[in-house]
């Protein structure tokens, strides 16, 4: 099916409907035992299955030993009950009828235990309370701000308080904190550790302070995909890497310490030629990640393009010479950022 020549390359690619995203199963493979070995083992995994959203990829790191799994939605936890998943942590703190819809989750799939998140002291009495009028023990983490400024509370008293609140409280089962560091992007390995383990001091400090307490061993669920080897030399710390597996021309180009293989391409044709020197391709930015500014993708093999417009459907580029490529002509491209454009 693929090409000898480029790993990328599909034999009869003039027979793909395009724009198409291409998993490869091996490189898939190979990211996630290198995400195995860099962790130490399976059991301090979590990976976030945010980035893939496969049954496929959740069976194979079924088979390697993977039984903890992190996702951002109902429908991708449900993906994994069904996958026969044994923990899975909705890692989106729910809301109003989101809270009803995790519960059915718990009473449709009682063979996975579900956890989530709280930040606040309303939601955890709301999410409580949703458990006693269901006879269910709901199992909940701590949300921690270490400096990403999106959810969480910063470590601190009021973030001891509501633990204790959670630990102390028979209706729910507290199972520890989690961070989210995605603020921390630094090029330079050295640099990202030294930012990481500074932001990290207040959670650690918390976690002791919580223990010294008598609250036992605090779980800790930690770090994304930069920060991931980092938090792999913390001892009993959860890694919920995600983006590892598939890899982006975004990371790939920024943290060349993570030597990850591309396993996710688009696959993409020549539509148009509108003018001189322009090529059109189908792949507009409902394919691709459109979040950040031009160039969205990076485009496989030796070619002088520039990415100038990109609209739903089309994606424009300049070029030297447009006459020597083809209408219909398929090309290969690794996105910037992987996740929204699966």
């Amino acid at each position: 099916m693929f090409s000898t020549e480029k790993w990328y390359e599909i034999q009869n690619d003039q027979d793909l409907i395009t724009p198409v995203l291409l998993l490869y199963p091996k490189r898939v493979r190979q990211n996630a035992i290198k995400m195995m070995t860099m962790a130490g083992g399976a059991e301090r995994l979590r990976p976030h299955i945010k980035t893939h959203k496969m049954a496929e990829i959740i069976d194979m790191h079924m088979q390697m030993g993977i039984q903890k799994f992190k996702c951002a939605t109902i429908s991708e936890a449900e993906l994994l009950a069904i996958s026969g998943a044994k923990d899975v942590l909705l890692a989106m703190q729910p809301a109003g009828i989101q809270i009803k819809r995790l519960f059915n989750l718990i009473e449709t799939y009682p063979e996975t235990i579900f956890s989530t998140l709280v930040d606040n002291s309303d939601s955890f009495e709301k999410i409580k309370k949703e458990g006693i009028l269901r006879s269910v023990v709901i199992h909940l983490w701590l949300d921690l701000n270490n400096g990403m400024n999106r959810t969480g509370m910063i470590p601190g008293p009021k973030a001891a308080t509501l633990y204790k609140l959670m630990a102390d409280d028979p209706a729910v089962m507290a199972r520890g904190m989690h961070i989210y560091d995605g603020h921390i992007r630094t090029s330079d390995p050295v640099l990202r550790k030294q930012e990481c383990d500074r932001d990290f001091k207040a959670v650690s400090d918390l976690q002791r302070e919580l223990e010294n307490e008598g609250y036992g061993v605090i779980g800790l669920i930690a770090g994304g995909s930069p920060t991931f080897p980092v938090h792999a030399r913390r001892k009993q710390t959860e890694l919920s890497p995600g983006t590892v597996l598939l890899w982006d021309a975004g990371y790939g180009s920024k943290f060349a310490d993570l030597t990850f293989d591309h396993a996710a391409v688009l696959a993409c044709r020549i539509v148009s030629k509108p003018a001189e020197n322009l090529l059109c391709f189908d792949l507009g930015h409902k394919s691709v990640a459109s979040e950040m500014p031009l160039p969205r993708v990076q485009f496989l093999g030796e070619f002088d393009f520039e990415q100038i417009s990109q609209s739903e459907e089309h994606l424009v580029v300049k070029c030297p010479d447009n006459e020597i490529y083809d209408i219909g002509e398929v090309f290969y491209a690794i996105p910037v950022h992987i996740c929204p454009t699966v």
